[in-house]
């Protein structure tokens, strides 16, 4: 897992004056490559590491940078065991147990309490209601072949229902919106895709292995396009749905119509994802303007209506279908 591997370099390093590339790969079972990627890492996150190339060469923390594993602050190791804490109620495994382990052992017996009591002040809980009983497993599973470089082979059904069979070279695991994602070169399109967990099926860790490719990572911040695409419409809700709305707008949107009722103005894209947001709501929900998505709001209302006007063959008016009443 990463995380060990990260906090534990940072460690190596305190301890250390300057270790090489190729040392610190054999030591964690990972290419020089892996090592380079996990030292900018290190650096993003403010521990100035340097490298010096040639013989003798390798990595070291600047020597201007003082960081004393002696004196981590009551806010720094709160900080680091909040985010591991958290991180390991998404993600299981022995690695994040035993970076918790390393960071809980700079903690001061003197500290203990409050430290604890600040890193138990956020907590993150991911795991749906109900759902995809596959998704956790799959999320273990695409761990283990990331972690191996082994390919993963499974169905994939599109937006349009479309299924077909994929094999992919896994190369990152992303947690968007409360989705699960891969990222991996699918060897059927010859190109990287992501792909949503939810939308795989009998997923299979093969033995094969494959050689990491160079690749640009996804594009996830789709702010600016959707400002391009969104619309604002006006939809009047009960308020039993407020705080269902309220997940997709502030209540800033929000002027009150009667005692029960909101006026919203509402993000919108002329997409079916948006408008079966506002079916969800149900009779709770009428959109106002503009005059031609009100319109397809009452075209796609009378359309669902319609199904129901049928006789299905599984109806209780029809022969064969056994119905019973319970007593009152």
């Amino acid at each position: 897992m990463r995380v060990d591997r990260l906090v534990s370099l940072i460690m190596i390093l305190l301890e250390k004056e300057r270790v090489g590339a190729q040392e610190l790969a054999e030591m964690f079972e990972v290419s020089p490559r892996t090592i380079y990627r996990d030292m900018d890492t290190i650096n993003m996150a403010g521990i100035p590491v340097c490298s010096t190339s040639g013989v003798g060469g390798g990595f070291e923390i600047m020597r201007e940078y003082k960081l004393d594993k002696r004196v981590f602050s009551t806010a720094d190791l709160s900080a680091i065991l909040m985010g591991l804490s958290n991180l390991s109620s998404v993600m299981r495994g022995d690695e994040l147990v035993n970076a918790l382990a390393k960071v809980k052992s700079f903690v001061p017996a003197a500290q203990a309490n409050d430290i604890a009591l600040k890193a138990n002040q956020l907590h993150i809980d991911l795991s749906p209601w109900m759902g995809n009983q596959n998704i956790q497993p799959y999320v273990e599973m695409i761990k283990t072949a990331l972690q191996e470089s082994r390919l993963l082979s499974f169905a994939y059904t599109d937006r349009h229902g479309i299924e077909t069979e994929r094999t992919a070279e896994p190369h990152q695991l992303v947690l968007k919106s409360n989705h699960w994602y891969l990222q991996g070169y699918c060897r059927k399109r010859n190109a990287f895709r992501l792909f949503k967990l939810s939308r795989m099926s009998n997923l299979q860790m093969r033995e094969d292995v494959f050689t990491p490719r160079d690749y640009e990572k996804p594009q996830l911040d789709v702010a600016d396009l959707l400002k391009t695409m969104q619309m604002e419409i006006k939809i009047r809700i009960h308020q039993s749905v407020m705080e269902r709305v309220l997940d997709f707008c502030s209540y800033e949107h929000f002027l009150p119509d009667g005692e029960e009722h909101y006026i919203v103005t509402f993000p919108f894209i002329e997409k079916d994802y948006y408008y079966d947001i506002l079916m969800s709501f149900g009779s709770k929900c009428e959109c106002l303007e503009p005059p031609h998505i009100r319109a397809e709001m009452k075209r796609r209302v009378q359309e669902m209506a319609a199904l129901y006007e049928k006789e299905h063959p599984f109806s209780d008016r029809s022969p064969g279908w056994t119905s019973c009443k319970i007593g009152i």
